[in-house]
């Protein structure tokens, strides 16, 4: 990590990415919901609910008793202002994971914003949020967020009905199959989708490498693998496995510590899909321009592996990164501390861990409930 990486405050980096303050405004809220009634009139969280409902492009029509209603104006200045009466509970890493969990699962790369993002973005939320980020910063409890992949705690989650994690022979002839499959799919992209990046078109919106390349997370003190928790747009799973992956020392695992380092990755070893991305980057970000990601077949010839900090998601992830004078890009689809393996160094090692999604209360957890099938760890 070079030193101009570090100089951006974690407090100025959670304020600058959209997940970020996602993360602020769920902890703002947990806070209030853990001291006051939350669905009181005059509550930070009714505030926010009719703030954002007002921003919301794709919002419905509130009903109520079974007639409709018409929403009380709250501006954004006036959820700011109950922002700053919660009083901010102590942080801790069930705190901090649960709210993470929350603004991660709200990351959507194929649309524009939903509300609460919006509201987020504005500038009296993001004075009022300030306070927020300086409290969640100032915790050793967010230490992790910007620590390098740690070897020795490595986790591979394979979710309920999804095909066995297993560390391939040769992962570079299945990044290389990847990149010709990409290029080809440009190629057609640029005959046949619209020329106009509003028009109403969808396409493969993430950034990541291959899903038949694996993944893993470390592990979070009585959580299990930061994997389970830590899901874009997850699809309800209830049950997973998880097993532990072994990583030899020496591995070459580049850091993506800031927006920089993925700008440089993709600066390094660029690969176009500006015709595949740009509808769906266009409702992102509102850029219209030349897309680049990293070729991760070019990216694996001089590194083992690809590690996204925690630190770098939140401040990072769903914004235009720009890559060059005419080049940009966006880190999407790809989870925080997540780390890409392109070597079949790697082993997963020991049975896998079951685990289950129980309902406590009004919080959702993931508790082991055993060993699984030794089986399902071969790889």
């Amino acid at each position: 990590m070079s030193e101009d990486r570090r100089a951006l405050p974690l407090a100025d980096a959670l304020l600058d990415g959209p997940r970020g303050r996602r993360l602020l405004l769920e902890f703002a809220l947990a806070s209030e919901r853990l001291q006051w009634h939350a669905d009181r009139d005059g509550s930070l969280g009714v505030a926010v609910f009719h703030a954002a409902h007002r921003l919301d492009p794709d919002r419905g029509t509130l009903f109520r008793s079974g007639a409709r209603a018409e929403p009380p104006r709250v501006s954004p200045e006036d959820a700011a202002t109950l922002l700053a009466k919660v009083p901010l509970v102590p942080v801790t890493s069930r705190a901090l994971l649960l709210c993470l969990r929350r603004s991660v699962d709200m990351a959507r790369y194929w649309q524009g914003p939903d509300g609460e993002d919006l509201l987020a973005a504005t500038a009296p939320m993001r004075a009022a949020l300030r306070r927020v980020a300086e409290h969640v910063a100032a915790s050793a409890e967010t230490a992790w967020w910007r620590s390098p992949v740690d070897e020795r705690t490595q986790s591979a989650v394979q979710w309920e009905g999804q095909p066995p994690t297993h560390v391939p022979a040769e992962p570079l002839a299945i990044l290389r199959a990847a990149r010709t499959d990409d290029i080809e799919k440009e190629q057609r992209a640029a005959r046949e989708r619209p020329a106009d990046p509003a028009a109403p078109f969808s396409g493969e919106w993430w950034s990541r490498p291959t899903w038949d390349i694996p993944s893993s997370t470390r592990e979070i003190a009585d959580g299990g693998p930061a994997g389970l928790w830590l899901v874009e747009d997850s699809l309800g799973w209830e049950a997973a496995e998880s097993v532990h992956v072994g990583v030899p020392g020496g591995l070459r695992v580049f850091e993506i510590d800031s927006a920089d380092a993925w700008a440089e990755l993709c600066a390094r070893f660029p690969l176009d899909q500006t015709f595949q991305k740009r509808h769906d980057w266009y409702q992102v970000t509102g850029r219209a321009g030349r897309w680049v990601v990293p070729d991760w077949a070019a990216v694996a010839e001089h590194y083992d592996g690809v590690h996204l900090q925690v630190g770098a998601y939140l401040a990072a992830a769903g914004t235009a990164i720009p890559v060059g004078p005419d080049d940009a890009t966006v880190i999407a689809g790809w989870g925080p501390d997540e780390t890409y393996w392109f070597t079949s160094r790697i082993r997963l090692v020991d049975e896998p861990q079951m685990w289950r999604l129980d309902e406590r209360g009004t919080e959702h957890l993931w508790t082991s409930s055993g060993p699984g099938d030794p089986k399902a760890a071969e790889g």
